[in-house]
């Protein structure tokens, strides 16, 4: 295990202060709309966008970046098996099938390789 020069409770001050900012962020938008009679269309659909942008966000690192740096090339099988995951989604618009045909495809991936 590697040492750290970061102490540990400067660690634990950084989670904690993390923790409150990521209550304070969520509780805003339920006291906000709590206040609002009707949420404008432009935020409604604004809001909308939220989820794939976030799935997007926690996804995309996980497929493309492999051992530190970025992998486009027929030879990362997280890539493959996204790929054909995504397509699963497209056709099916179900989350079961898409994640069993997605691992199904990476696993064998795997191994062949």
């Amino acid at each position: 295990m590697a040492e750290t020069a970061v102490s540990p409770t400067l660690v634990w001050l950084v989670i904690v202060a993390a923790a409150v900012g990521t209550l304070a962020l969520r509780a805003s938008f339920v006291v906000l709309f709590r206040r609002v009679e009707t949420v404008p269309p432009r935020v409604e659909r604004a809001l909308s966008y939220v989820p794939p942008a976030v799935l997007t966000a926690l996804v995309v690192p996980a497929v493309v970046v492999v051992d530190g740096s970025i992998a486009v090339s027929p030879g990362n099988e997280r890539l493959l098996a996204a790929a054909v995951a995504a397509l699963v989604a497209w056709r099916t618009e179900r989350v079961l099938p898409t994640l069993g045909v997605g691992m199904a495809v990476f696993w064998g991936l795997r191994f062949l390789a």
